[in-house]
């Protein structure tokens, strides 16, 4: 019996329903994917027993010989691995990341220019209802509501109009590859900063399936969880010039100890991301998301942009009569997660939706393929055509359980 079973059976328990759901359910969350047993062996190790303020030769407790080379480690892969000349590998989250960025390079007050949440964006990228929203003044940017494309002119003249110390360029709901070069000239013209959230498409630049932002902004965030396949976790990656306001910002700015069983699973996911196989992943999931996309359309669904160039793309459910909650509802039911999401122009409340996300990774790190596309969308469109039909959407999750039991998420050989 494992100590966990004997201390506190209630959690091992739900430890172990979790587990159980995990395997049984298709995950299409697109912010969701399945880690390695390595990052999960050292997220659960004996590195949460030290306490580490500060950094690598400098922290204010001692003891840490060991864990500044952890660190040190982590640092230096990941300024390999994306080919960064700073990289800060404290932050706990993408928030956190976020929010030490903007107090390292702006002032609270400052104007910053980022994407609304109802196009894709992020809440910490000027929501009102979100520290970043609290503390700057925000304007915010969308898309094309015809396309749902960016509108880079549009964004140009926001920026001369409002004229940001801080513009902010990434989404957490947007399919086609972002121009970095073309942000980068915008927030040139009107002599502001440019911060990248690659939180999505972290593991997809990692690869070089999606241009790399790192040559053209001043300042990058991310977190580890994504398509990095890493623990939850955040980074900052900088120009050198802002290595010290960046590290400030973090400790003593906005955190104090670090999470370092987490930093030593980031630096697993980074040495995982330099093998050659990461790549051809990324390069699955882009095949299957653009397959999964294709599908949708052949059955008459409608996909904001068209299509997907990333891990994934939104539906719009206007003309299959659901909405996007109620489409949550019915796939969880049947066995599948998805999180419901704003179209362009979107008649419904934020909480309701008139769209669907759906994301490729998770599905891919199980080894499925185009073929395994074909099943997930038939299964999809039969669970949204029967939403209110629980017999059969019990039918369908013992199908999708069927599918799960083919690709199990962590075989022998991980």
């Amino acid at each position: 019996m494992s100590s966990l079973a004997l201390i506190d059976p209630l959690i091992e328990k739900l430890i172990k329903e979790e587990e159980l759901r995990e395997e049984h359910e298709l995950n299409l969350i697109a912010s969701e994917n399945y880690t390695s047993k390595a990052v999960l062996e050292a997220t659960g190790s004996i590195l949460t027993n030290k306490y580490a303020e500060g950094y690598s030769g400098k922290r204010y407790y001692g003891g840490c010989e060991v864990i500044d080379r952890v660190e040190s480690t982590a640092i230096e892969r990941c300024k390999e691995l994306f080919k960064a000349e700073h990289v800060n590998v404290q932050p706990h989250a993408g928030s956190q990341a976020n929010m030490a960025a903007y107090a390292a390079l702006i002032k609270p007050g400052d104007t910053i220019l980022g994407m609304s949440l109802a196009a894709g964006g992020h809440l910490t990228h000027g929501h009102n209802v979100n520290f970043s929203g609290l503390i700057y003044k925000t304007i915010q940017y969308g898309v094309n509501q015809e396309t749902g494309l960016l509108d880079y002119e549009n964004i140009r003249e926001l920026a001369r109009t409002h004229q940001p110390k801080l513009i902010i360029a990434g989404a957490s709901a947007y399919s086609r590859i972002i121009d970095f070069e073309k942000f980068n000239t915008i927030a040139k013209e009107v002599g502001a900063l440019l911060l990248v959230d690659m939180a999505h498409i972290a593991g997809l630049v990692a690869a070089g399936v999606h241009p790399s932002p790192i040559p053209f902004a001043d300042c990058v965030t991310s977190t580890t969880h994504k398509t990095l396949r890493g623990p939850r976790g955040g980074i900052i990656l900088s120009k050198q010039n802002f290595k010290e306001a960046i590290d400030r910002a973090i400790i003593p700015g906005t955190q104090g100890g670090p999470l370092m069983h987490v930093i030593a699973a980031k630096a697993v996911c980074f040495k995982l991301a330099h093998q050659p196989d990461f790549i051809e992943y990324q390069k699955k999931v882009v095949e299957n998301s653009k397959t999964l996309a294709q599908l949708f359309q052949n059955l008459n669904y409608t996909i904001v942009t068209g299509g997907t160039d990333n891990h994934l793309f939104i539906v719009d459910l206007r003309n299959k009569n659901i909405t996007g909650r109620a489409a949550e509802v019915a796939l969880e039911k049947a066995g599948i997660s998805i999180s419901r999401s704003c179209i362009p122009g979107d008649p419904q409340k934020p909480w309701i939706t008139s769209g669907i996300r759906i994301g490729s990774p998770a599905i891919t790190t199980r080894g499925m393929g185009q073929q395994e596309c074909a099943l997930i969308v038939q299964f999809i469109d039969d669970a949204l055509g029967h939403h209110d039909n629980n017999e059969r959407l019990a039918a369908i999750k013992k199908e999708v359980m069927k599918l799960c039991k083919q690709f199990p998420i962590y075989s022998a050989k991980d």
